[in-house]
Formats: structure tokens, C-alpha cells, sequence
């Protein structure tokens, strides 16, 4: 899992990640810089969009079973002797044909803008309303017909009034200008039909009582549901603000995986951002999750390394909810590169790798095996004014080569790490992974920056180990073969399937790197944006081009 921005599906076994909506990114070019934005404080933004989108189906949803069971009924004393009956059969027919369309879309991953989500709020309640005064009128005209009266048209409009107060989160003063349009339309319409219908205005006439009643009746429904909102809102706010530990606010969820969460946070009074991870509460009761927690702690602790993440704090809340906190990195993981520009040229994989391997060295020799190398677990950061820093990320499943407690905490034969970046003896299970299971890892991954491909691709992530244990991979400039041979071998060498036969450390496998032809033709200079507005993707992506073939 990676610890900085909130998680994609991209495939079978890789993970990407996407910037929290309260981060402005400046791109230019290949290279991302990252801004924290102070939130308005009015609204939870990201917290609002999800709950909107749910509440918003769970809404839609509830108007659909309602008039899809009102419908039956209306088909069941189906007349057509007016044309209004016509009128008011074919609206209710659409009118729930929309509701249903509106709660079926909404899925929990719909990707929504907030404006996006109010506009389908505003349809979801609007088209209830056309109907219900469309039935209104209908009903006025034909009781006062009938019987010389109104009748009793409070029921549909309270039940709007109140689901929308009910499950859209809201401000005030936004829900009163929305309940008032709700409670004023019925107002509207009954003016409406006596203005349209002699008889109807011969009974508002003869009985007003009906009239002052419904505007009694909606004025405190409106009133009373704007309160409310307000209370629903405070109450959400105070959780939000609730929600931090010891020092640190918690201000969004912006990462999850099996072991925890992940969130932006910031030192109250340092006011620095960062990121926490936390662990699950459903996992709090497990002592192989919390001892796995634990050494994440530890193990990270332990590096110093400028290319390595740094670990500022950890602990146990008072209701004892386990925490560390790191580091918060602008920029973006390597995965995030690839996908939004492809391919990167040859002189500045080797700029970013070599110096993931200077951080995976002195984890080598502290002991430590990363076990989950992969593209989005190494960061392309922005540090100290310098572009292109790497970063490596989430030492969750490092472990001490020789630890005699371990299977305590893993049991054997568990399978640990990515399939698409993962060693053959990880795969198979054959041999206990160390440093030059690492090394695999980095070579698959050079694979994949360079070609934009990892070495074994399948929708089945078994297919994908079997091919690490047993196939050869498709050297890489058979899909970029633009490749220089030196790095082609340098990548080959890596993916060996006898770890004998690989680069024996990290050391290694940056030297090798080093010596390359491209090595020297990628500085940091280059990963710096131009000049100027912030390009749009198409644009970075031209830049990058524009970049390989000096490069290359």
C-alpha cells in the first residue's frame, strides 16, 4: 500500500495512487509538484462528496420504490377518459423511471465532481416536484368540481421536505433556500389552479381554511428541517474536528490497504503536513496485525537514508488505536508517472533508481528485506527545492533476514508482496526471499518505467507468479526499442530466475547502473517544470517526449 495519496485499481495486483482533493498539482512536463490547500472550513469536502453520493442514491433509490409501488396502483385503476389522465400516467411512468436511472448509476465508485453530485441533487428532487404539482392541479380541479372544496395536499410535499433534510448533507443556508422552494411550490400551484380553473378558485373563496392550513403545515416542516440540517452539520463538523491523535489533525482519509489507514494530517502547532497511518479498528484485536504494525514502525525507524521515508513519530492513542506518522511527499509514485505520461526515457530511470538503491542498500545492511518493491511504493518527490527525488515507501512487509520469531507473525507458506514485481522464489516458495529478491523486484520494475509494461502481465494473478517462476521475460526492447542495450542487460540480469545469477546487492545493481551510457544525462535540473502556467497532461506527456531523445 502506498502511504501518501489515495489508492486506484489499475490492474490484477498493482495499486496507483490519485491526490487528495484538498492538494492543488502543478504539473509541467513529467514532473508533479504537489501543494497542500487550505480547506474553506464551511465544508468537508472529500468527506461530503462520498456521504453526498450516497445519501444522494440512497434517496433516489427510496423515490423509485415509492413510485414504482404507486404505479402498480395506478395502473391497476388505469383510465384514460381525460386527456389529464393520460398526462399524469406518462409523467408518473418517467418520473420513476428517472429515479430509478439516477439510484442505479450512482455507484460507490462513480468518480463525481461535488458540482456534478448537486446537479443530479437538484434533478432527483425537481422531477418529484413537476409531478407532484402536475397531481396536484389534477386533484384541485377535480374536487372542486366534485365537492366544492380542496383537497388535503400536504402528504407528498412534507415527505420531500423532510428526505431531503433527512439524507443530503448540506449548509443552512443553501438546504433553506432549497426547502423553501419545496414548501413554496405547492403554494404556487394551488394559485395556479384557481387562476386556471374557475372552480378552484371558487373554493379557495368559499373555504380557505384548507389553504392556511398547508401554508401552516409546510412553513413549520420547512423551518423545522433547515434546523435540522444545521443540527446534522455541527454534529458532522464536531467529528471531523474530533478526529485527530494527540498532536495531530486528521484532515483526510487519502490511502487504505489490509493493514490500516492512511490519512493527511497536520501538527496543530507546527501546522506541518503529514501522513498517519493507523491502523484498522476491526484489526485492533489482532495480535499478528498489530505485531506486523509494530515492526512496520520499527523497521522504518531504523534507515536514515535521504531516500528513504522518513518516520517522525508513533504511538498509541488513549483509546488505543496504534498510529505512526511520516513524512507527507509531494509528488508522484512512479506507477502515477507511467500512467499518466507512458514510458520514461532511459538516463532518468536510472537517475530514480539508482537512487532507490542507495535507500534499499542500508536497509540490506541493517538487515532488512523490502519484500514489496513495486513502482508505486517509490516516489518521485519534491525535497529541499530538488525535483526527482526517489523516495522508497512502505517497509509493511520488510523482514529481518534472520528473525527467529517471524512465523509468529507470518504464518509459513503465506504468499507476500505484488505478483507483477515479485521474485520467483516469493512466487513459488521455494526459498526464504532476501536481498537479491529485491534486486528481481527493481529489475521488474526498470522494466515496466522503461517499457510501460511489467515482465508478466495476466487478469489471473497466479498465471502471473508461474510466469516469474518459469518463463523468460520479453526483453524490453522488443516494446521500446529505443532501449539502450547496456540498460536492457542491466534489466535482464536483475529478472535472472537463480538468484545467483542476479546483481548480489543494491550496491551492485546502482553501480551497474552508473556505468551505464545514459547515467549522466538526467539531473535534477531536467526533472525541474519550466517556466510559465502549468501544462495540462497532453502537454507534460509532449515534454516528456521532448525529453527522451537527448536522453536516449
Amino acid at each position: 500500500m502506498d502511504d501518501r495519496l489515495s489508492r486506484t485499481e489499475t490492474g490484477p495486483a498493482e495499486l496507483t495512487l490519485e491526490a487528495p482533493s484538498d492538494l492543488s498539482v502543478e504539473c509541467s512536463g513529467p514532473s508533479c509538484r504537489v501543494h497542500l490547500v487550505e480547506g474553506s472550513g464551511t465544508e468537508l469536502s472529500g468527506d461530503t462528496e462520498n456521504l453526498l453520493r450516497s445519501r444522494l442514491r440512497s434517496a433516489a433509490l427510496l423515490l423509485f420504490a415509492g413510485f414504482s409501488s404507486f404505479l402498480v396502483y395506478h395502473i391497476w385503476q388505469l383510465d384514460f377518459g381525460t386527456w389529464m389522465q393520460v398526462v399524469i400516467f406518462a409523467s408518473h411512468v418517467a418520473t420513476t423511471a428517472i429515479m430509478g436511472l439516477i439510484g442505479f448509476s450512482l455507484c460507490t465508485r462513480c468518480q463525481l465532481s461535488t458540482q456534478q453530485l448537486r446537479g443530479l441533487e437538484l434533478v432527483t428532487f425537481a422531477i418529484p416536484a413537476a409531478f407532484f404539482l402536475l397531481l396536484q392541479h389534477a386533484k384541485a380541479m377535480n374536487w372542486a368540481d366534485l365537492y366544492g372544496m380542496l383537497p388535503g395536499l400536504s402528504a407528498a410535499w412534507l415527505l420531500q421536505i423532510f428526505l431531503y433534510a433527512l439524507f443530503i448533507p448540506n449548509r443552512w443556508p443553501r438546504a433553506a433556500v432549497v426547502l423553501g422552494l419545496m414548501a413554496a411550490a405547492p403554494l404556487v400551484g394551488v394559485v395556479g389552479s384557481a387562476i386556471l380553473d374557475a372552480d378552484s378558485a371558487a373554493a379557495i373563496q368559499s373555504d380557505p381554511s384548507t389553504l392556511v392550513e398547508m401554508i401552516l403545515v409546510l412553513t413549520l416542516a420547512a423551518v423545522s428541517s433547515v434546523w435540522g440540517v444545521h443540527t446534522i452539520n455541527t454534529l458532522r463538523t464536531e467529528a471531523y474536528r474530533a478526529k485527530q491523535l494527540g498532536q495531530y489533525k486528521l484532515k483526510r482519509l487519502i490511502g487504505s490497504g489490509g493493514m490500516g489507514d492512511v490519512y493527511l494530517a497536520e501538527h496543530q502547532l507546527m501546522k506541518r503536513p503529514c501522513a498517519i497511518k493507523v491502523i484498522r479498528a476491526e484489526k485492533a484485536g489482532d495480535p499478528k496485525v498489530l505485531a506486523r504494525f509494530e515492526r512496520e514502525v520499527q523497521a522504518t525507524a531504523k534507515l536514515s537514508h535521504w531516500n528513504s521515508i522518513d518516520i517522525f513519530d508513533y504511538g498509541r492513542a488513549d483509546d488505543g488505536t496504534f498510529y505512526y506518522v511520516m513524512e507527507f511527499l509531494p509528488g508522484m509514485n512512479l506507477a502515477e508517472l507511467v500512467r499518466r505520461y507512458g514510458p520514461m526515457p532511459a538516463a532518468r530511470v536510472i537517475h530514480l533508481v539508482r537512487q532507490a538503491c542507495d535507500a534499499l542498500q542500508e536497509a540490506h545492511e541493517v538487515g532488512l528485506v523490502h519484500r514489496d518493491i513495486k513502482p508505486a511504493n517509490i516516489f518521485a518527490a519534491v525535497r529541499g527545492g530538488q525535483y526527482d527525488v526517489a523516495k522508497l515507501l512502505d517497509f509493511g512487509l520488510a523482514k529481518p533476514v534472520a528473525n527467529l520469531e517471524e512465523d509468529q507473525i507470518t504464518q509459513e507458506g503465506t504468499i507476500t508482496g505484488s505478483p507483477l514485481y515479485m521474485s520467483p522464489e516469493q512466487a513459488i516458495g521455494d526459498r526464504e526471499p532476501d536481498a537479491r529478491s529485491d534486486i528481481y523486484a527493481m529489475g521488474a520494475v526498470i522494466y515496466y518505467l522503461l517499457t510501460g509494461k511489467p515482465p508478466f502481465d495476466d487478469e489471473r494473478p497466479m498465471k502471473v507468479l508461474i510466469a516469474h517462476a518459469h518463463q523468460s521475460p520479453v526483453p524490453p526492447t522488443q516494446h521500446q526499442p529505443e532501449i539502450p542495450d547496456d540498460v536492457e542487460q542491466v534489466v535482464l540480469r536483475c529478472l535472472h530466475k537463480d538468484p545467483d545469477q542476479r546483481y548480489q546487492s543494491a550496491l551492485d545493481l546502482a553501480q551497474a547502473l552508473e556505468d551505464c551510457r545514459d547515467a549522466d544525462h538526467w539531473t535534477r535540473q531536467d526533472a525541474r517544470p519550466t517556466t510559465g502556467p502549468a501544462k495540462t497532461p497532453a502537454t507534460g506527456g509532449a515534454a516528456t517526449s521532448a525529453k527522451r531523445s537527448p536522453a536516449k
